[in-house]
């Protein structure tokens, strides 16, 4: 994270493209897990952007962009005070992530101020001088799996009684791994104990089915709901009591082998609620978008028809004809490597939705004029093919919601809930439009190179820049009632004492000023320094969320046009007015100095923008200088 390559099969497990959000989303994250005592791992560290030779590329990326893009959700994980950070697969300019002294030592522990541990990605370690590079810990031990062999062990004892490995770089390491234990209160005597085998779930010696579940569901449910983006309306949703309903798509029907008929979810089969790979979990139950709606139908005295062969097109269309509204469940998935679903090895092998979807839609369109689509996928989907259909009066992009999938999409289907989503990503036009193509190539045995070549430029920021026009931009996302901004004003928050009077000297002179976390100075840099507030009314006649964004325009020409700088998610009443406050640090301010290895402020006048999405402004304003 972020996520550079729209194809990546990982996507799915991170925050989107942007590394505002993405930092944002980490900070939170880390706190929540936390707060209950468990240690949150930051991963994967770092510019692990895609899974194709995922331990046999290098990723060659400038300092500059490395700081201001790829870091920056690390840099969040640790203020929030992660307790471990997973170093990834793929080498950093030519050196092993897991052995790479620059990103371990210099940057994530040194610049940042990591206190708590860097573990391994399974099997990513590479040898036992590893530890003087900055590693603490080897997952899960062995060289490879059941080997019996280790980089450590015996070696570290050899390597450390020779002097090669310092004795102290040994007591630091057990001394970080032991201080995230503490930190968390996993020493405190009523500390749960581990209950349960990952790799055998009836194992009765290990597995005491302890359930922990509680009223999760609601959670899980309310963020399926909350995520879920509209993209498009012509009036056909809420859904208010239809006569009837066809159901068409194998994505709204249960899955035909159960909901983990298959290991580590490897296979795409009944409704997308989780991608592949070792980031899955068993679903204790899965809701699936046939059940939610026919429970609704009952209420509301509606027909329910469907059909779940995809590639059958015509039997859709004759189970869809004469009803008052079809609406059309479909899908694209991805995961880790390791497992191929339907030739795609991790990564997808293109942009395009799964399951004939693209044929099954305009089939459906073709002979219902209030066809409404339904998209739960792992990322960016190209639409072309039937977006502009007059027929498609509707859209929902659904993401993977979990367990409540069905219930989720339901209640946004008929207005229990608002939709309120906002894209993390581009959808584009063309895939040819994205910066950032998957890296294909080399031979088994070679280590391919993968220049970060568009810089910064990344996502909703290289479309900007280029001034190309996507589908539906980063950001975006429709709404079942409206809302107005107005009111725009800016302000310095004050800060009196002797040493934030004599960095902020330095730095508004230009001055780079050293990051390293946990001092005073970078103390300053990321206080909160500039405020906006603006006025946000919901204008319509019914409740809902507005997610207002604000975008910083810098004056540095080197910086894309836009950058993500704040939001936030604001609940109105039709008629209520909500100020709106989202402050700045210098740090948002700031561009990283690679010579000086320190942030720096541009010259000049920084603007900034307040509105619905990267390309929906509002206000405009400027910075107090």
């Amino acid at each position: 994270m972020p996520r550079r390559v729209p194809q990546a099969g990982r996507n799915w497990e991170g925050f989107g493209a942007d590394p505002f959000l993405a930092g944002a989303a980490a900070y939170e994250t880390v706190l929540g897990m936390q707060s209950a005592g468990v240690q949150a791992t930051a991963k994967h560290f770092i510019n692990n952007e895609q899974e194709y030779k995922r331990t046999q590329e290098s990723s060659d990326v400038d300092d500059r962009t490395e700081h201001e893009v790829y870091l920056v959700p690390f840099l969040h994980a640790v203020r929030a005070g992660v307790a471990a950070v997973m170093c990834s697969y793929n080498l950093v300019n030519d050196t092993y992530a897991c052995e790479n002294n620059r990103t371990l030592n210099q940057v994530l522990k040194g610049e940042l101020g990591h206190r708590g541990f860097i573990m391994t990605d399974w099997s990513a370690q590479h040898s036992t001088l590893s530890a003087v590079a900055g590693l603490d810990m080897s997952m899960p031990g062995d060289i490879t799996y059941g080997s019996g062999t280790s980089w450590w062990g015996p070696n570290l004892t050899a390597f450390v009684e020779n002097a090669t490995i310092p004795e102290s770089r040994l007591d630091d390491m057990v001394t970080r791994i032991l201080a995230s234990w503490y930190f968390l209160g996993q020493d405190d005597p009523n500390y749960p104990q581990v209950s349960f085998n990952a790799f055998n779930n009836d194992d009765p010696a290990t597995n005491e089915h302890v359930d922990v579940q509680d009223d999760h569901w609601t959670v899980v449910r309310a963020i399926g709901t909350a995520g879920t983006a509209l993209l498009k309306n012509n009036g056909a949703l809420p859904l208010n009591k239809p006569k009837n309903i066809a159901i068409i798509g194998s994505d709204a029907a249960d899955a035909a082998m159960g909901p983990n008929g298959y290991s580590d979810r490897g296979g795409d089969d009944g409704i997308l609620a989780m991608g592949w790979g070792s980031g899955t979990a068993n679903y204790p139950y899965l809701i699936a978008p046939v059940g939610a709606i026919q429970n609704r139908a009952r209420q509301d005295g509606t027909s329910v028809n469907w059909w779940f062969q995809d590639f059958d097109t015509a039997g859709a269309q004759s189970a869809a004809f004469g009803y008052e509204v079809a609406i059309v469940f479909v899908n694209a998935d991805s995961g880790e490597g390791y497992i191929t679903v339907d030739g795609n090895t991790g990564d997808r092998n293109n942009l395009t939705l799964w399951h004939n979807a693209d044929n099954l839609i305009n089939a459906v369109a073709a002979i219902n004029n209030n066809t409404v689509v339904v998209v739960h996928s792992v990322g960016a989907c190209i639409l072309e093919a039937w977006i502009e259909n007059p027929n498609v009066t509707a859209v929902l992009w659904a993401g993977i919601a979990g367990q409540e999938a069905g219930n989720a999409i339901t209640d946004v289907l008929y207005g229990a809930f608002n939709p309120s989503g906002r894209l993390p990503y581009t959808i584009a036009r063309n895939a040819s439009d994205y910066p950032a193509p998957l890296t294909t190539g080399g031979g088994p045995n070679d280590i391919i190179s993968i220049p970060y070549s568009e810089g910064l430029f990344i996502d909703y920021r290289h479309f900007d820049a280029l001034n190309i026009t996507p589908r539906f931009e980063f950001g975006f996302g429709l709404s079942y009632t409206n809302f107005s901004y107005a009111n725009l004003r800016s302000s310095k928050i004050t800060q009196e004492d002797h040493d934030s009077t004599q960095l902020e000297q330095a730095w508004a002179a230009g001055q780079p000023t050293p990051n390293i976390e946990g001092g005073s100075t970078a103390l300053w840099l990321h206080r909160p320094a500039f405020e906006v507030l603006f006025d946000l009314k919901n204008t319509g006649s019914i409740p809902g969320g507005e997610i207002a964004q604000l975008y910083l325009h810098s004056p540095d020409a080197t910086e894309p046009p836009s950058l993500l700088r704040g939001f936030a998610d604001v609940l109105l009443n039709p008629g209520e007015t909500q100020t709106v406050r989202v402050t700045l640090s210098r740090y948002d301010l700031s561009v990283w100095d690679a010579d000086a290895q320190g942030w720096r402020k541009p010259s000049g006048l920084f603007r900034f923008s307040v509105g619905a999405s990267s390309r929906d402004f509002r206000l405009s304003g400027t910075l107090p200088t």
